[in-house]
């Protein structure tokens, strides 16, 4: 009975007439894959550079901060005075003088 039914209908026959009358809006539709998987590629690599990016900012924002405040740190008076005590120049413990007019 199934052969019947196949015969009837003719079902590769008429497939294949179907894919090979609508061959151009086939081959559409299977560039229009190719474009779709393309593009989420791109934008998956486009999202996994600003990603990288992010986190590169994130460590030399870090890196700004630590300088930063060591070269607050260093640039205390009382800092300066130990770097130079070891250079072998002392100065004055009363400090600055202030000049007035």
């Amino acid at each position: 009975m199934a052969n019947k039914l196949l015969g009837y209908l003719n079902v590769s026959q008429h497939t294949t007439q179907l894919v090979f009358g609508n061959f151009t809006y086939v081959l559409f539709l299977g560039f229009l894959a190719i474009v779709y998987i393309a593009n989420a590629h791109f934008s998956e690599t486009g999202v996994r550079r600003i990603q990288q990016l992010q986190k590169e900012i994130k460590e030399l924002k870090w890196e700004y901060t630590s300088i930063k405040s060591e070269t607050m740190y260093k640039s205390l008076q009382s800092q300066m005075d130990a770097s130079l005590e070891s250079a072998g120049l002392n100065l004055d413990p009363e400090g600055p003088k202030i000049i007035e007019n």
